[in-house]
């Protein structure tokens, strides 16, 4: 596996929107291609022969993880999704979270870029006190300890991040907080020091004031990890979990921000976080766009290569016209934000989260169908590819939310053209 190194569509202008790198993001680019080649590629057999050995229940982090860290912390690649640290824009970093993309089990986590972990880290840098930042946010980014957020519930539709139950009950100088999570990445890593809970504060606030958030130790009597759920019958190394919250008492000094901004704060980390995602989409469907590729150029059926076809040309072709549509929505998506922030780029984000992960679904099928057999088995990556990204259209808010946002923008706008 070789990344090209000078793709991607960078210098483009669109709506008045500059698209190209900065010199900067040009120099990471190039040090991170190197990185991937020479490093994570390589590394992605002795990740998963690790796994494999010890077992879906197993989620102890494979040691090539720690050895990839501390190289891209020497090459400064560490970090780059948090423009104050970084010195790099929301745009820059889009070229380069695509690139970690091709490797989505092992390169994000090498730069310290991975979710749950950033969106974290942006609640604690924006919202968090002196204190909490000293404790959490400071070996969250020196990479030597992991996080997660509890905020989606199985017994109602997280999809309105209003519903939610769990009770974050005052008492004193602690918080009392019950509830059942799921859906909780990160909590199975035996690295996850602490939980970031939303919850309701006071249900007779407005409906958008009732929810907080606050910081839960993992250790804290009360919390268990009920279960790992699998995505499409597969345990990811970090998990996706269970997790009970029963009589959980933390400090009042605890609370993220203020009481009653819960849901002004999901808003805040859940911006960035879904534009990252799609990001990471574009390099696996380039990733599944080159397997497709090579598949075909070596295979030959009919009398002739399967390249040859006109009918594989044609998905080809198909598949590189959306990745180059899509990338450019996620581009000038990441513009906006630079511009002109979260707020104002919401209905580009929406539509990125929508249109990237359906483009990527479709480019990686389209790769399943050319391997045949070979495709829907493990010996090529595309099965479990394929189960993460449509798993995508439901994390982070399913494509109906984004289409509600997309459409209530729309019948919004002022039309400046009146025929």
């Amino acid at each position: 596996m070789t990344l090209p190194l000078d793709r991607g569509g960078l210098d483009h202008d669109g709506l008045g929107l500059d698209l190209s790198p900065s010199p900067k993001a040009r120099e990471l680019r190039t040090e991170l291609i190197d990185f991937m080649n020479t490093s994570v590629f390589p590394a992605e057999h002795a990740y998963h022969a690790y796994r494999k050995a010890a077992g879906p229940d197993d989620h102890t982090v494979p040691p090539v993880i720690e050895e990839l860290k501390q190289e891209a912390q020497r090459r400064g690649l560490w970090n780059l999704f948090l423009p104050d640290v970084s010195g790099i824009s929301q745009l820059d970093y889009s070229g380069l979270a695509e690139i970690t993309g091709w490797s989505l089990e092992l390169a994000p986590e090498a730069l310290n870029c991975q979710a749950p972990d950033t969106g974290n880290m942006e609640l604690l840098h924006l919202f968090g006190a002196p204190e909490q930042k000293k404790q959490w946010l400071e070996p969250l980014m020196a990479g030597t300890i992991r996080s997660a957020f509890a905020m989606t519930e199985r017994d109602v539709a997280s999809s309105d991040a209003t519903n939610i139950e769990t009770s974050i009950v005052r008492n004193g100088d602690e918080y009392v907080i019950n509830g059942r999570k799921w859906w909780t990445s990160g909590a199975a890593d035996e690295r996850c020091q602490f939980f970031v809970v939303m919850g309701k504060t006071d249900p007779t606030l407005a409906r958008h004031r009732q929810q907080s958030m606050v910081i839960v130790p993992r250790d804290t009597p009360g919390v268990e990890i009920v279960r790992d759920v699998p995505v499409f019958g597969r345990h990811d190394q970090h998990g996706h979990c269970e997790v009970l919250f029963t009589d959980v008492r933390v400090p009042v000094a605890n609370i993220l921000g203020e009481e009653g901004a819960g849901f002004a704060l999901a808003q805040a980390r859940l911006g960035p976080g879904r534009i990252h995602h799609c990001m990471r989409a574009l390099g696996a469907a380039e990733r599944a766009m080159q397997l497709m590729t090579e598949r075909v150029q070596s295979r030959v059926a009919f009398g002739k290569p399967l390249a040859e076809q006109g009918m594989v040309q044609q998905q080809i072709a198909e598949s590189r016209l959306a990745i180059e549509q899509a990338r450019l929505l996620c581009q000038h998506a990441s513009a906006v934000i630079d511009r002109c922030g979260n707020k104002a780029a919401a209905p580009y984000v929406s539509m990125a989260k929508v249109s990237v992960p359906r483009v990527a679904l479709d480019v990686i099928d389209r790769a399943i169908q050319v391997h045949g057999g070979a495709g829907v088995s493990d010996d090529v990556p595309l099965t479990a590819m394929y189960g993460w990204h449509r798993a995508m259209r439901i994390f982070d808010g399913p494509d109906e939310v984004h289409l509600r946002t997309i459409a209530k923008n729309e019948l919004g706008r002022h039309q400046e053209l009146a025929p």
